[in-house]
């Protein structure tokens, strides 16, 4: 099973659970637990979400899916986002401890800050420091920070140890592979891709659709398999369906050949040259 080692050490699956858009309705929320702890049992043990999704409920998802078992909690790798907002020194520490609350944890796995916001990064860092330190946080990161931000980041005391920057990657939007994912392997920072499958958006790409028929694939694994293929990058997929959960899961142990590769590339082009950092 395919896993990204981070700077600390820790070994994380290459394949995770994201959720965006979860809580925001009550009566969808049994069907959201059970989709995080089927994503469980099928290896994607890496959770992300963040305060700002559905105003905290995503969070308490996250924690009614952990909750029902010891085990869960210990298998989980999780990891939640700070407002920018939020961000400052004294604002990072509350911010954490209302997502702690939340999550029904007594520590979060990986902490990062949404995006970049008017608190000076060096506030951010002294913060999740601290946080670190006191055990409320295992590692630290950041979300949405073009090569420009990482450099300065990495110029702040305590920022050279960042664990991760989670972006938006995908087979269509590849951007980052021109400056900021060779900045972040150089320096020994994993990479965590957002919406790998834009939102299904991707897997109704007639291209992608071919290929998969050809090759007797299905699109979303094949856009999975893909990411996690490129050195230090995790994907977090969100789904709220078995099935589609059972078809992600797929891409762990899928291992696409040096020809696929070269087909997808044909069809879905690398950047030939810089490109500003692409959100959604």
């Amino acid at each position: 099973m395919k896993t990204v080692r981070l700077p600390s050490g820790e070994l994380v699956s290459a394949l995770g659970q994201g959720t965006w858009f979860m809580g925001e309705q009550s009566s969808a929320q049994p069907q959201e637990i059970a989709a995080l702890q089927l994503g469980l049992d099928l290896g994607m043990t890496l959770i992300d979400t963040a305060e700002m999704y559905a105003d905290g409920r995503a969070e308490v998802v996250v924690g009614k899916a952990l909750s029902d078992r010891p085990s869960r909690r210990d298998a989980a790798f999780v990891v939640s986002k700070v407002y920018p907002h939020n961000a400052s020194r004294s604002g990072t520490i509350t911010a954490c401890e209302r997502s702690l609350k939340r999550l029904q944890t007594d520590r979060i796995d990986l902490y990062l800050l949404h995006w970049r916001g008017q608190h000076p990064l060096a506030e951010t860092v002294q913060a999740f420091e601290a946080l670190k330190s006191a055990g409320k946080i295992r590692d630290w990161g950041v979300s949405n920070l073009d090569v420009k931000a990482m450099t300065e980041l990495w110029q702040v005391p305590g920022g050279q140890a960042v664990a991760a920057n989670q972006v938006l990657y995908n087979l269509g939007r590849r951007g980052v592979e021109w400056d900021l994912l060779p900045w972040l392997h150089r320096h020994g920072v994993a990479t965590m891709a957002y919406s790998p499958i834009e939102q299904a958006r991707l897997l109704r790409h007639k291209g992608l659709q071919s290929f998969a028929i050809r090759h007797g694939l299905r699109p979303a694994p094949v856009a999975l398999a893909w990411l996690i293929a490129q050195t230090g990058v995790m994907a977090i997929p969100k789904s709220a369906s078995e099935q589609h959960l059972r078809e992600n899961a797929q891409a762990l142990h899928m291992q696409l050949t040096p020809d696929q590769l070269a087909e997808l590339d044909q069809l879905f082009a690398p950047p030939r040259g810089p490109q500003a950092l692409e959100v959604l």
